[in-house]
């Protein structure tokens, strides 16, 4: 048995009916609740937010899996035993040294006293820990620490979902507010007037190039990136670049559709990346596991690692704003005047390592790690209460709510809201251009490609008209699938 007290065998069968009900009873209301959701949003026709609720289903599970090893496996650890002295290393907190702390023989006496009986308790409660003693050594992981363990991996996972959800919540809300320039950029372009007289754009007057270019141009890098940095904090996105960024999407990867409702892609967008976001990947399982290694007393360790995802989201912040300065700084290089609007180009090249998705794993480790800080505070808090030595001292503890706070507040009304719009200025769009039926329509032609293609391989029997019966039957089910799609987007 892991730990003291009474077995089944001589509890009232009254006390173990009613407790396992209750977990049941919390159990299937869960299940229901998350199975209701599911259908409401299959039902509102929101595929995204339906699969980053399947994503945290599968946490769950994983989350149940891990508990469930943890039980089973709790005896076994606990039989594990390593030296003493190796157990007195590398600890969060540090011990009492009776030895250079006790000033006279009642002392040492008292404490060897209280000492014996805490083994003796110990020794009831945990038999892990008796049966270490027997060998002269120590538990690798007694009960109580493993059951600690247990629910601080719970909460994380909770702590990690709810601040995703929120971070989501806040900047689709602070994205919202964009709707009406969206509106107002539509009916402009639907003026007649407009589209009946010829007119030209200064590009230096225009107010995207004016908030934006500076006229310092590509020669001081260093200025360009320190306005970006401090873009971030103050008017991150301004009418005039949604209106410009929106007219470059628009122009290069919708250019027979002029009627297309980039404010209603970019929502979409935004919500099919949040199932990446929700998720913990086995990386992210690393980084916990580093960070609990190094939680060693008089490190602090847990204080200065608040400070990477404090740093990471300047960074992606001034990396996104950049990209906004270098669209400017194109145009107003090449340009003095134009005829019509003020185009930009969008490319992958200003982007780190020409990959805008980076900036989504960025994102995703921001809030995981800030997640870990916050969470790591909570169950401390709760279990070991404000001023154990886990927690650290008061100097070192403020400071780490404080960044956590600033950081799901810039990432959820400055760094989210900068990310939905400027990753559209890459080279290509994303899937969620298409509406949730073409792009299964598209899913469905591109598996009956793959279907036609292997049975034309089977039929052909030279290898020169094996290879050209394939590309054929490849081509005619692409341009039925660009066909689906350019009829969606002109819709």
């Amino acid at each position: 048995m892991a730990g003291g007290g009474t077995t089944l065998e001589f509890t009232p069968t009254w006390v173990v009916a009613v407790v396992c009900a209750v977990i049941v009873v919390i159990s299937l209301a869960a299940e229901r609740i998350l199975h209701y959701t599911g259908k409401y949003l299959k039902k509102k026709h929101q595929k995204p937010l339906f699969e980053a609720l399947e994503k945290i289903k599968e946490e769950l599970m994983l989350l149940g899996f891990i508990s469930l090893l943890l039980t089973v496996f709790q005896d076994c650890i606990g039989k594990i035993c390593i030296a003493e002295h190796s157990d007195s290393k590398w600890l969060p907190c540090k011990k009492y040294d009776t030895e250079s702390k006790s000033t006279s023989h009642f002392q040492a006496l008292f404490l060897s006293t209280r000492h014996l009986l805490a083994e003796a308790s110990d020794s009831d409660s945990d038999p892990s820990g008796a049966y270490c003693a027997a060998k002269g050594k120590v538990p690798l992981l007694s009960t109580t620490p493993l059951h600690h363990l247990h629910i601080f991996i719970f909460v994380l996972a909770v702590v990690h979902v709810t601040f995703c959800a929120l971070t989501i919540l806040f900047g689709s809300a602070k994205i919202r507010q964009w709707k009406h320039w969206e509106d107002s950029a539509a009916e402009k372009e639907y003026d007649p007037e407009k589209v009946l007289n010829t007119t030209f754009t200064h590009v230096q007057d225009h107010d995207f190039i004016k908030n934006r270019f500076l006229g310092i141009g590509k020669n001081l890098a260093l200025l360009s990136w320190m306005h970006s940095f401090f873009k971030q904090f103050f008017g991150s996105v301004t009418k005039s670049d949604y209106v410009t960024l929106r007219l470059g999407f628009i122009n290069t990867h919708c250019r027979g559709n002029p009627k297309f409702n980039f404010h209603k892609y970019m929502m979409r967008a935004l919500e099919a990346d949040f199932k990446k976001v929700v998720g913990i990947s086995w990386y992210l399982w690393l980084f916990v596991v580093a960070f609990l290694l190094l939680n060693i007393h008089g490190w602090h360790a847990y204080f200065w690692i608040a400070f990477i995802p404090f740093m990471l989201l300047l960074a992606v912040g001034t990396q996104l704003e950049h990209v906004i300065t270098q669209l400017a700084h194109e145009v107003a290089e090449k340009h003095v005047a134009i005829e019509g609007d003020l185009v930009v180009q969008p490319s992958d090249d200003h982007f780190w390592f020409h990959r805008p998705q980076i900036v989504l794993l960025l994102i995703h480790i921001i809030l995981f790690q800030n997640s870990f800080e916050l969470a790591c505070f909570f169950w401390i808090l709760v279990q070991y209460h404000f001023d154990s030595c886990i927690m650290g001292e008061v100097g070192y503890v403020i400071p780490r709510l404080v960044i956590g706070v600033i950081v799901q507040f810039l990432c959820s009304y400055s760094t989210l809201p900068l990310y939905a719009i400027v990753t559209q200025m890459g080279s290509s769009f994303k899937k969620a251009i298409f509406e949730e039926h073409v792009q299964e329509g598209i899913a469905i032609w591109a598996r009956r490609a793959k279907s036609k293609a292997k049975g034309c391989g089977k039929t052909a029997k030279d290898p020169k008209q094996d290879s050209l019966t394939l590309e054929l039957a490849k081509a005619k089910e692409e341009e039925k699938a660009v066909e689906i799609a350019s009829e969606s987007i002109t819709a």
